[in-house]
């Protein structure tokens, strides 16, 4: 039996894989591991190992990026289901980013899962003001990482099938509506049609 090596800090590069592989089943859905992980740290290789991990867990569609200002951009044509973001980072740290992403209107589900060292309540409040979904304390547990992935991941799959309900009800419901109207316009056509004048007798 593997022992569990934490992700993050000095004891990263420590990840084998192989490693719980005690992990249930449902971790390895395939719906799920369709679904696309944003990784965003300055440190090159923290980024390239949470990459390597994800994928040897079956998340083949994992990007990860270390420039903090090209994140958003990043997160615009990469379109990901959930993203891994790094608070302490040079230019544009994990906090601005949390404000930038969720100050786009759109009203999706879009998870966020904050790495940080640090545990004070004022960083999680911040965090959480700022628009975090959740938390991993580095050095963070494969196994906590991958359990809170998957769930969050679920989450979002099923806001997405929601959406997507909605917005073929919507759909539905505006081409009733259509017809409804063409209707009443027949209908109203066909009463204003000049009636034919009686036969004269006698």
């Amino acid at each position: 039996m593997g022992r569990e090596t934490a992700i993050g800090g000095t004891r990263y590069a420590d990840i084998k894989p192989g490693l719980h592989t005690q992990l249930p089943l449902m971790i390895s859905e395939p719906l799920l591991h369709k679904m696309k992980i944003l990784v965003i740290d300055d440190d090159r290789t923290t980024v390239s190992l949470v990459e390597q991990f994800l994928k040897r867990k079956g998340y083949g569609r994992v990007h990860g990026i270390t420039d903090s200002a090209k994140a958003l951009e990043a997160c615009a044509a990469f379109d990901p289901d959930l993203i891994l973001l790094d608070l302490i980072m040079p230019n544009v740290d994990g906090f601005a980013l949390l404000e930038a992403l969720r100050s786009d209107a759109s009203d999706r589900f879009l998870p966020v899962i904050v790495l940080t060292a640090d545990t004070t309540e004022e960083a999680k409040e911040r965090a959480l003001q700022a628009g975090a979904t959740d938390f991993l304390v580095k050095p963070v547990s494969p196994t906590e990482a991958l359990l809170r992935i998957r769930n969050l991941l679920e989450v979002r799959r099923l806001h997405l099938v929601l959406e997507n309900q909605r917005s073929a009800l919507e759909e539905g419901v505006r081409d009733r509506t259509a017809q409804l109207r063409q209707t009443i316009v027949e209908l109203e056509t066909t009463q204003q049609r000049p009636q034919g004048s009686p036969a004269v007798t006698g």
